[in-house]
Formats: C-alpha cells, sequence, structure tokens
C-alpha cells in the first residue's frame, strides 16, 4: 500500500513540535489532539501517514486470537496507530514487533492500549506512544478486526493516510486534506513564538511582546 502524500508538506511537519501542530489544529477548528498517549522515551518523534489497526475483545463465538500479522503490510515510513479500545490489560505489542518494524523502516506505533518489552523499543530507538505498560499477552484474549479502516482514539477521527505526529508532548492527527493549511499555520505560530522570545531577549517586555507578535490571538479559531 502507498500513500498520496505531498512530500515536502511531510518534511515541514517533521520539523514542528506537536505543541504547534495542535494550535494550528486549534485555530482551524480541526479535531487533532489524542488525549492520554505519551511515549515511552522523551526523545522518541515519529511523523507520518496513519496505517490503521483495530482490535476488539475475544469471545465464545469467535475462536483463537489473532496478533500482530499486519505488519507485513506495513508500508515504509507509516506510523501504525492500533486501537485496542483503551485497554490497559493486555498488550497488543511486544519486542518481536518492535524489531521487525525497527528493521523495516516504520516511523513508530500509536497505541490505544499498552505495550510490552518497553527494553526492546529502548534498545531499538523504536517510537511508541502508549496509554501504558504492561506485560500480559493480549493472544487469545483479542482479535484483529481491521486493517486499514478508520479508527477513533479520544474523540479523533484517523483515517488511513491521516498524518500523525507524536513527540515528547504526545499525539497529533491531521487530516490529509487539511495538511497544508495546518502546517503553515503551524510554522507561522512558530515563527510568533521565536520572534517573542527574541524581543524579550532585546529588552522588550513579555506583556509587549505578545501584544505586539498578537499571541493570544494565535490559537483563536477562524471562521
Amino acid at each position: 500500500m502507498t500513500y498520496d502524500i505531498d512530500a515536502d508538506v511531510l518534511r515541514r511537519l517533521r520539523a514542528l513540535p506537536t505543541a504547534a501542530v495542535s494550535d494550528a489544529l486549534d485555530r482551524a477548528g480541526v479535531p487533532g489532539a489524542v488525549h492520554g498517549l505519551a511515549p515511552l522515551a522523551n526523545d522518541f518523534r515519529a511523523v507520518g501517514p496513519a496505517f490503521t489497526v483495530r482490535y476488539a475483545p475475544l469471545d465464545d463465538t469467535t475462536g483463537r486470537g489473532t496478533v500482530g500479522d499486519f505488519l507485513d503490510d506495513v508500508p515504509q515510513g507509516a506510523v501504525i496507530v492500533i486501537d485496542n479500545g483503551g485497554r490497559t490489560d493486555v498488550t497488543v505489542w511486544g519486542g518481536i514487533m518492535t524489531g521487525i518494524a525497527a528493521v523495516r523502516g516504520i516511523s513508530g506505533t500509536v497505541i490505544d492500549g499498552v505495550c510490552r518489552d518497553v527494553s526492546a523499543s529502548l534498545a531499538h530507538t523504536y517510537p511508541l506512544f502508549t496509554r501504558g505498560r504492561f506485560m500480559r499477552t493480549g493472544k487469545d484474549r483479542v482479535r484483529l478486526t481491521a486493517v486499514n479502516e478508520p479508527v477513533t482514539i479520544s474523540g479523533v477521527d484517523i483515517r488511513p493516510g491521516t498524518l500523525v505526529c507524536a513527540d515528547a508532548d504526545g499525539v497529533v492527527a491531521v487530516p490529509a486534506a487539511d495538511a497544508e493549511r495546518i502546517t503553515e499555520s503551524a510554522e507561522r505560530i512558530e515563527r510568533v513564538e521565536a520572534d517573542i522570545v527574541e524581543a524579550v531577549r532585546a529588552g522588550s517586555t513579555l506583556r509587549a511582546a505578545r501584544e505586539q507578535s498578537g499571541y493570544h490571538h494565535l490559537q483563536t479559531r477562524q471562521s
């Protein structure tokens, strides 16, 4: 599978912090901040088009559980987004998957749930963003129900190809159709904030620098 993503927009997003992207999403009135997810290490960063996966609890009618085989289909540079319903009692990602994903050039994995084999992720410096960590396997406890279909995490809709940006502050999702304008807005926000710091270093008060730059309206939704 391939994604029709503008390479220049993707390059520019890689240079932006999620804080600026989140502010730009607010300004555009586009929901995109995925609440409750954090990296296993603060230097982890992942940016790329979403490859989406959904799990559901196993029940008496569905036979044995299935985990992980979708990894063979993930394109290089994608960010795997796994919807496990926010469960923290079983994991859907472990050391084998980390090792394979790292070798194949996958950008990272975002999990609405937990992972295990954390030491493997740290050793490979493979970016994982989760609700926590727990050792109990999801095998025979969950089943794979969908691959590359829309998922919703913390109220944010993520489709295959949605641009996912993740860093020490968390995870944001940028709809592909809005990527250019969100990126431009985030870049402007970054420039304004840098100008404020420079103005204060040059002798301005913070209040005056913010007022002159229009800082207090940077995130205000535009009609």
